[in-house]
């Protein structure tokens, strides 16, 4: 009897006009990353989440992935479908762009700052007191120090910290390029490890002990120093450093194929938005945003810092250190992996 009435309940609603539609499926988005945003990120995803849920009235589920920056882009490459990268430089979409056609190659004027919505720098991360006296990039090069960086052929972080080496060495030398590749050969020398990303390096550094100095994302060292062992560790800054721009896009062909560009637009958006901007600023990422820059200005301490562009660009200098064959091969005699 029970059958035959829930049978006749249907039937009522079809010849009222009344449409039964079945429980709307959650959206979801894939964000490929690289390895130290993964605090970020979750922070970022659970904030725009509840504002699309607000406005739209959609559900909204963002998948991470995370690893060495240019490990995550040959992914994507290889067919890992991402509705947007966050990845640490912009040679890694370019990359991307060339070799899939997935997005176009002017990605970067889609958003402002060329698509970085915030910026770090390369610090050092010491034992705490400092007891072997680092100060700056020729410390490195010091007999008995052992230097933790990652590998700058798969990860952004160890490919910044290189960039931030060399553009130190060509300012100290006087751009006598022999000469900074003597001091690049002689810094990793003191390498004993160079692990696929920035995490695995601070991995190495803090939890297994290894090295006298971190080579990190200055967003990474805090990170290490204030959580992963709080009173451990000195964050040291160095004379002159990098301004490292970790650039974002939507990947045009899967976000179309999917079809969820509004949402994955609007999601790179929030990120520059003031509340974006914000958790930005609480993962210790610098803002854009200046007024949000001005309210964390303690945070970060001034830097003199130099600019990619201004040592010939990403692409100059992938050619130059990266490719095989390169500086960084022939400075470490062969490729560490």
């Amino acid at each position: 009897m029970r059958i035959k009435n829930t049978i006749s309940l249907f039937a009522w609603i079809a010849l009222s006009g009344l449409a039964v539609s079945p429980a709307r499926a959650d959206t979801t988005l894939l964000n490929v990353s690289y390895d130290p945003t993964r605090e970020l990120y979750q922070e970022v995803n659970q904030a725009f989440a509840k504002e699309w849920k607000a406005k739209t009235g959609e559900s909204l589920k963002i998948n991470q992935s995370h690893g060495g920056s240019g490990a995550q882009a040959r992914s994507v490459i290889d067919g890992l479908e991402a509705d947007v990268v966050t990845l640490g430089l912009s040679y890694d979409i370019d990359a991307i762009a060339e070799k899939t056609g997935l997005l176009s190659s002017d990605w970067a004027n889609r958003l402002p700052y060329n698509s970085t919505p915030y910026t770090s720098d390369v610090v050092f991360l010491v034992r705490k007191g400092n007891p072997k006296h680092l100060k700056d990039w020729d410390d490195l090069t010091k007999p008995g120090v052992e230097v933790i960086t990652s590998n700058p052929k798969t990860s952004a972080g160890g490919r910044w910290a290189y960039v931030g080496a060399w553009g130190y060495a060509l300012h100290h030398y006087n751009n006598d390029e022999a000469k900074a590749k003597e001091y690049l050969a002689a810094l990793f020398k003191n390498v004993p490890v160079l692990d696929s990303g920035a995490r695995g390096s601070t991995t190495t550094f803090v939890q297994r002990g290894i090295g006298d100095v971190l080579l990190a994302w200055e967003n990474e060292a805090i990170l290490a120093e204030a959580q992963l062992g709080k009173n451990q560790f000195d964050i040291v800054i160095p004379s002159i450093s990098v301004l490292a721009e970790p650039p974002v896009a939507v990947v045009d062909k899967v976000v179309d194929k999917r079809g969820t560009r509004a949402v994955s637009e609007a999601y790179l958006k929030f990120l520059y938005s003031p509340e974006g901007q914000e958790i930005v600023a609480r993962n210790h990422y610098r803002p854009r945003d200046p007024d949000v820059a001005k309210r964390h200005a303690k945070d970060f301490p001034e830097v003199q810092l130099f600019s990619v562009q201004s040592l010939g660009g990403w692409q100059a200098l992938h050619k130059a250190h990266f490719q095989d064959g390169g500086i960084f091969d022939s400075i470490t005699g062969v490729a560490k992996k």
